[in-house]
């Protein structure tokens, strides 16, 4: 249990303090509070100290200075973590390295600064001779052996950390929870966005899920991907199963119809050629045999659905994994809640709601996904991935 006259002081370590960015969304929310469960929850912790790593125009760091004179902003991370003296003078770190304008290497990957942002943070705990919670936003590194590290000097040093996707703890359509050892064979998701960004929303949506079935998480094996000729080539020849395809596509709310008139009608092969943009598959094997789909398809859905197949169910088992996005995107993104209220938690408890090792693994399998592409969509052997963990028997999605 949290001591209730506890208030941690929290240090955020961001890339850029934009309109819309992941900065905004989440450290808004601790300076300006969020509804949650009908009502403005203030979080029982104050944010004292922000560093920026770069200024564009558009920029809200001055704003949020002027107006929350109790967060003082810093021109490096050291600084920022001991509040400008010598030691460690927080009690947690947000470290946001999603959104700014830094270089894309020959894959295509972004290469956000959050393994050298770590480095950072870590170095002022080793200084200080403590450490703290941390707080990382999406996958850990664009690179593997970076992100491993960061596992590992995280479990080394022995202080919590939590990272990932709102896509795991927000709201679901219907509210459901994939049964604590339910025997899974397929897995499926389809979803929207771009390679190195929304497909690890989509391997997160798969692995929260799939994670609980029986024996638990035992690592992945190998990844495959598909895209062009190739993706229509597997979709027809059956690679992925196409009732789960077809059974995630009926949970989506932003289906485009394939034909004027025909809201309600299901898309044929023939339409979603015609309708998908660019189209990526990632089809990947767990140890355990367990198989698993992630499909983007622009042009098709606009929302993350996920299916599986359960042994002793006739049906698919289904659901949405709800982004409830506002007129002009991401205004208000209210997914961003339960993120944030979970990590909350950590700072509180110095316990972790959810394993770091799912993050772990879907960045390894988000690399591993951007690797195949790069290959020419080989089959990538991932004996790395071998990631054994349990998944809480607590579920930590917004129900309200």
């Amino acid at each position: 249990m949290a001591d209730p006259a506890f208030r941690p002081k929290l240090a955020a370590v961001c890339t850029v303090y934009r309109k819309h960015s992941h900065t905004q969304h989440i450290v808004d929310r601790f300076l300006e509070g969020y509804g949650w469960n009908g009502t403005h929850h203030h979080p029982p912790m104050d944010l004292v100290s922000l560093y920026v790593d770069q200024h564009p125009k558009d920029d809200l760091t001055p704003d949020r200075a002027a107006r929350f004179p109790g967060m003082k902003v810093y021109q490096n991370i050291a600084d920022t973590l001991t509040l400008g003296g010598s030691k460690l003078a927080v009690d947690g770190v947000v470290l946001v390295g999603e959104h700014g304008d830094y270089p894309r290497n020959e894959k295509g990957q972004t290469k956000y600064p959050r393994y050298e942002f770590f480095q950072q943070i870590v170095e002022v705990y080793r200084k200080s001779g403590r450490s703290v919670p941390i707080f990382n936003d999406k996958h850990l590194s664009w690179k593997w052996e970076w992100a491993k590290e960061m596992y590992d000097t995280s479990r080394a040093m022995k202080f919590p950390m939590m990272a990932g996707s709102s896509l795991a703890v927000t709201w679901r359509i219907p509210s459901v929870e994939m049964p604590t050892g339910a025997r899974l064979r397929e897995a499926l998701c389809v979803c929207y966005g771009g390679v190195d960004s929304y497909d690890f929303h989509g391997l997160e949506t798969l692995q929260c899920m799939v994670e609980r079935r029986k024996g638990g998480e035992t690592g992945v094996k190998w990844v495959q991907a598909y895209r062009g000729d190739a993706f229509w080539k597997a979709f027809q020849e059956g690679v992925w199963p196409s009732d789960l395809f077809y059974a995630a596509l009926c949970r989506s709310h932003t289906l485009t119809p394939p034909r004027p008139g025909f809201n309600d009608a299901m898309p044929t092969v023939q339409d979603l050629q015609r309708m998908a943009k660019n189209p990526v598959a990632y089809r990947y094997e767990h140890n355990d045999g367990l198989r698993c789909t992630m499909l983007l398809m622009n042009g098709v859905v606009e929302d993350f659905n996920f299916a599986a197949r359960i042994d002793g169910r006739n049906e698919p088992f289904s659901t949405q994994m709800y982004l409830p996005m506002p007129p002009g995107r991401t205004t208000l993104a209210s997914f961003f809640s339960p993120l944030v209220n979970n990590f909350e938690k950590m700072y509180l408890t110095g316990k972790e709601t959810y394993p770091l090792e799912r993050t772990l693994l879907t960045t390894g399998l988000t690399e591993a996904g951007v690797n195949s592409l790069h290959q020419g969509q080989v089959r990538v052997e991932t004996p790395h991935l071998a990631i054994a963990y349990q998944a809480p028997n607590e579920s930590t999605f917004w129900r309200s």
